[in-house]
């Protein structure tokens, strides 16, 4: 397989549009790695320029250290896996898959062998003479990646390739793919808007928005230190709940105001959030890390009330607001919870994260890059 590195490269449209800006990241050999991001910020672009589909505007690729900016698309030894499939409706699941090697005069033989081994990998077998209107999904989808091993390429490319499918099956996808990285020993680069397909099944997550490139790292460094709030709401389900608290100093003691409540910092992140003494910042909980209090507690006590109940079976999500600001919680208890029921969390202070609120880059150290650096690149960036 292939080791690819992306340095530096951006795509340019007319009319001054800069689709993807500076993305630097490598992908190891046999490594899984996940472009995730909403949709517009250019994660699909960066795959096409991969794919040599999109011209690169500035920056350079590199396949196996061979630079591939001028290099044909056919010429790569890449496949791609697209979110439509694009199955030839008229040949059979077995014509589908050998097209490619027929085009390229690879022997009957070969190619027979090739086909039935994919096949026999994806659990097709049964379905080579079938059309493709004939099959399911699932089973479209399969032929679709069918297609793509059959080459034996150096770099596996897949673009939304679950989009098409509904919820349950999604997830049973999800882990089929997983596992055929694991069995092919491929290097794999997967697009999707999900974040749960991200963290699911990448080894490496690069986590995009307006073309930039946010933070790169493996799915838990990405989920417990996100460099800025963007990858802190957009990693994790559900989503991360921001705060405006001031840093205040009460009795000798940094403390947080929120207005209807008062917290006091974990003493890892003391010595961070003195720098904003007497200033607003974003104070970021995980919903999982709020606790259930059954009266009010003596010591970071955040006293809420209920908008919406969202009962889920092994959990239950709780819509909630304190006086000012909205925040939603993730409970297991099966209490008879009601829509305008006042209660009381405390959340886990060590889980807590901390954002600028202008740059909204963390302010903790340890979190996706250095607070100053964090803060100083953001600036830059917007410039």
């Amino acid at each position: 397989m292939a080791r690819v590195e992306v340095k530096g490269i951006s795509k340019d449209y007319a009319g001054g549009v800069r689709a993807v800006k500076n993305a630097n990241f490598t992908v190891e050999d046999q490594e899984f790695v996940v472009l995730v991001g909403p949709s517009g910020c250019g994660k699909t672009t960066t795959l096409r320029m991969i794919a040599g589909l999109e011209e690169i505007s500035e920056g350079e690729l590199y396949i196996d250290g061979e630079l591939m900016n001028n290099i044909p698309s056919k010429d790569r030894n890449i496949a791609m896996v697209f979110q439509n499939y694009a199955l030839y409706p008229h040949m059979t699941v077995y014509d589908n898959m050998a097209f490619g090697l027929h085009m390229r005069k690879v022997e009957k033989p070969e190619i027979y062998r090739r086909v039935h081994e994919a096949a026999r990998i994806l659990d097709i077998e049964p379905y080579l003479h079938r059309n493709p209107n004939a099959l399911s999904g699932g089973q479209r989808q399969r032929v679709a990646v069918g297609r793509a091993i059959v080459r034996n390429p150096k770099v596996f490319l897949f673009d939304e390739p679950l989009s098409n499918l509904d919820a349950k099956l999604r997830v049973q996808m999800r882990a089929e793919l997983s596992d055929l990285h694991l069995r092919l020993d491929a290097t794999m680069i997967y697009v999707t808007h999900d974040q749960v397909e991200a963290m699911t099944m990448a080894n490496k997550i690069v986590v995009m928005k307006d073309g930039k490139i946010q933070q790169t790292g493996n799915p838990l460094e990405l989920y417990d230190y996100p460099a800025n709030k963007f990858v802190a709401g957009f990693i994790g389900s559900p989503p991360m709940n921001f705060l405006t608290v001031k840093v205040i100093e009460k009795n000798g003691k940094l403390m947080l105001n929120g207005v209807s409540f008062e917290l006091a910092p974990a003493p890892e992140h003391l010595e961070s959030l003195k720098k904003y003494l007497g200033k607003e910042v974003l104070f970021g909980i995980r919903p999982e890390d709020l606790v259930f209090a059954k009266r009010p507690q003596p010591e970071n006590n955040i006293g809420v009330k209920i908008t919406v109940v969202e009962p889920l079976g092994s959990e239950i999500h709780l819509w909630l607001t304190t006086t000012t600001q909205p925040l939603l919680a993730k409970v297991q208890h099966r209490y008879k919870f009601r829509v305008g029921d006042m209660l009381n969390f405390v959340p886990y202070m060590n889980k807590a994260r901390y954002f600028d609120k202008e740059s909204e880059w963390s302010l903790l150290e340890n979190d996706g890059m250095p607070a100053v650096e964090a803060i100083q690149t953001a600036a830059q960036a917007a410039r």
